[in-house]
């Protein structure tokens, strides 16, 4: 380790482009880290201590590596919840074995915090990186993502899957990156050549409470428990087609069958996703977006008016390709994949119709699949 050496990290946030819902269901998830970063400044330090500012929230706390156990920081205040994320980090790093040094730093993000695009993710990615970075230990990213993950569901306490952190670690330039939830086996695809990626942050924020997301969860699970009576195969549903669910729709409760329904056709959508990728068969992958926004709205029934409005201004426009609700739901951001030429004008319209019906600003900025963080 170099004492004095300056750092900087780039950890990207991420968008989901297809497969919403899935993850949970062992299914295929289809993520791309974007071009919008934390940042993150240090420098190592020679003891065991922990310097963070965060300066979007112009906070600032220090933390001893032995009190991280307990949450707290040098003085036994309960750390604040920001810190808790990479302090998550170095608990979980350390909990596996790794050396992790001191080190004074700061960070900053351009990524919208709470809208949807991981930015709790890229902070934990971008620490994990940091640390590495200091102490040159090796570690292949499918395990340093998992690590970030077991900080967020151990040390913070939310209960998230493995797609943001896998995403932020693992992006590629010009592709997303496909992930077997189950597997854990994962390929880069090739974005449709000269488009871009459109988020627009609807400016609601997500009502998505715990007993919602629960919800769901136990209705693909109630689902799975039935189907099991008919397919005994069946673990979860991945395992089954679409002839085979639609065959014992009698045999479920209708909201059981409708939150299923739409978890069992998205999982082929991205099977029929990877094919058209495969090809560059751009309006069909756009077609694709299309349809899962309808079945997030009808069957999964996460959407919100707002996020309907976006989706349906942007099919209106010219060179949209394809648009839908990202993320959990009830609020966020619409994702859109949109011809690069006619970018900044779909932007533009975008921003302005949707201001028009719904008298709401939405934060509409242009994207591209990105590497995932990196020593800048």
């Amino acid at each position: 380790m170099e004492k004095n050496r300056s750092i900087r990290i780039l950890s990207p946030g991420r968008v989901n482009l297809l497969g919403e819902h899935v993850d949970y269901n062992d299914g295929l998830v289809l993520p791309v880290a974007i071009d919008r970063y934390v940042t993150v400044d240090a420098q190592p330090r020679i003891d065991r201590v922990i310097q963070i500012k965060a300066l979007d929230l112009n906070q600032y706390v220090q933390i001893d590596q032995k009190s991280i156990e307990n949450k707290t920081d040098t003085t036994g205040t309960p750390l604040p919840t920001w810190a808790l994320y990479p302090a998550g980090v170095a608990w979980s790093l350390m909990r596996s074995g790794y050396q992790v040094f001191g080190v004074d730093c700061e960070y900053s993000s351009n990524i919208p915090i709470g809208a949807g695009l991981s930015s709790s993710a890229a902070v934990e990615v971008g620490f994990a990186v940091l640390w590495q970075t200091i102490a040159g230990w090796t570690m292949d990213r499918l395990t340093l993502a998992q690590l970030c993950q077991k900080a967020e569901t151990e040390y913070v306490g939310v209960n998230c899957g493995l797609m943001d952190q896998f995403a932020c670690a693992n992006g590629v330039d010009g592709h997303a990156v496909l992930l077997d939830t189950r597997s854990l086996q994962y390929q880069p695809l090739p974005l449709p050549k000269n488009t871009a990626i459109v988020i627009a942050d609807s400016s609601i924020r997500r009502s998505l409470v715990n007993s919602d997301y629960n919800d769901r969860r136990q209705d693909c699970e109630s689902a799975v428990a039935i189907l099991k009576k008919s397919y005994p195969s069946v673990r979860s549903l991945r395992d089954i087609s679409i002839p085979e669910f639609l065959a014992i729709r009698q045999k479920m409760p209708g909201c059981v069958f409708k939150h299923a329904r739409h978890v069992v056709e998205e999982i082929e959508r991205v099977n029929q996703a990877i094919r058209f990728l495969e090809m560059g068969e751009s309006e069909q992958f756009g077609r694709l977006m299309y349809e899962t926004h309808v079945s997030l709205r009808d069957l999964y029934e996460v959407s919100c008016p707002e996020l309907d409005i976006l989706v349906d201004i942007a099919e209106s426009l010219k060179g949209c390709i394809g648009a839908r609700l990202t993320g959990a739901g009830f609020g966020g951001c619409t994702v859109n994949l949109v011809e690069q030429s006619r970018a900044d004008e779909f932007v533009g319209m975008l921003y302005e119709k949707y201001q028009q019906k719904t008298s709401r600003k939405a934060s509409v900025f242009i994207t591209h699949a990105s590497r995932g963080a990196h020593v800048y």
